[in-house]
């Protein structure tokens, strides 16, 4: 058995937005909640694009529904790098990933990294913003990921996330 169970999935129907990440952190394993990385953007983003009314903390994940949004993952093993990662996993992640939001069929997928796009898709994305792929019915956008190995990119970040605000209509 993994040290840390997968996190569970936050999706409900009829959500506006469904944010996919890699894989857990392992601050999110250990804390069994999404984005609980210390220097992870991804609530202050939230936020400051309007996509939630009030700064939220990993702890009030489960609270995401009620403002549209969901989250799941790739994959649902925690490491300290997605690059970890077997390959066999990512695999079977793509096939299970596709089934549930095929199930849920939010409006927009959000694939939260660019890295995790290329995993689903095998290969990079069109830049960042949306995509002419489509899962099912719902349309796809990739943002640079809210990781802090990643924060070089804050302010093609922040660009990202105020078109994904614009283009669901919240800001």
């Amino acid at each position: 058995m993994p040290p840390h169970p997968a996190l569970p999935d936050i999706l409900v129907p009829d959500l506006k937005l469904v944010f996919v990440g890699y894989n857990p952190s392992l601050p999110a394993a250990r804390t069994g909640h999404y984005y609980a990385g210390k220097q992870n953007s991804f609530y202050a983003l939230l936020y400051r694009h309007g996509l939630t009314p009030a700064l939220l903390t990993p702890w009030e994940d489960r609270t995401l529904p009620k403002y549209g949004i969901g989250v799941t993952d790739l994959c649902p093993i925690p490491t300290a790098q997605a690059g970890m990662l077997p390959l066999g996993v990512l695999r079977a992640g793509r096939e299970a990933l596709r089934e549930k939001l095929l199930r849920h069929q939010p409006r927009l997928v959000c694939f939260n990294g660019l890295g995790v796009y290329r995993a689903y898709f095998g290969q990079p994305p069109a830049g960042l913003r949306l995509q002419s792929d489509l899962i099912g019915t719902s349309q796809v956008f990739v943002v640079p990921s809210t990781s802090p190995a990643n924060n070089g990119m804050m302010k093609k970040r922040e660009a990202a996330f105020g078109e994904l605000a614009r283009l669901v209509g919240w800001s």
